[in-house]
């Protein structure tokens, strides 16, 4: 009898624990919601592919600078496989089992290569990153890992924000 109010008080400890951390990622998605906000729509014209789609995993996106603290708003949070393309207007990401989030040229600040990405740890280099800014102007990491880590040379060597003339000096 004994060793049955053990096991029952442990299943009973284990699913509050669950409970908690679930109720945890609930109150930081509702902290963030202000800030993270409406995702900017595919468009219609995305221009011209500038670069093949490259398959691997979505990691999450994160609030930047902080490599760890992972946005909990909607889907943002959850990996999964994915095909990254460049295109002329922006790098549209197609996840599977959630909607395609699209980062226009503009609000991408830099694609670089990372060690680790929203609690992702790999060999250096191991993850390319997009840093990009919301409509709501919160900047923001979103973490790629390749399966063919032989292509990220081409991603971070792409222009990120477009020039204009009036940058001449």
């Amino acid at each position: 009898m004994e060793r049955i109010l053990w096991v029952v008080a442990c299943l009973i400890f284990f699913l509050i624990g669950l409970y908690l951390m679930y109720r945890g990622w609930q109150n930081r998605a509702k902290r963030q919601a202000e800030r993270i906000g409406e995702l900017p729509p595919v468009p219609a014209e995305l221009g011209a592919q500038l670069l093949e789609p490259t398959t691997g995993l979505y990691l999450g996106s994160t609030i930047a600078p902080s490599w760890q603290d992972r946005i909990a708003v909607g889907d943002l949070g959850f990996r999964a496989t994915a095909e990254l393309t460049r295109f002329e207007h922006g790098i549209l990401l197609e996840r599977s089992g959630a909607p395609a989030i699209w980062m226009p040229q503009e609000s991408i600040s830099v694609v670089r290569t990372e060690r680790g990405h929203a609690g992702k740890v790999m060999t250096e280099g191991g993850v390319l990153v997009v840093r990009w800014t919301l409509p709501t102007g919160t900047e923001i990491d979103t973490g790629f890992r390749g399966d063919d880590k032989t292509v990220y040379p081409a991603w971070t060597a792409a222009p990120s924000r477009p020039t204009t003339g009036d940058d001449e000096g």
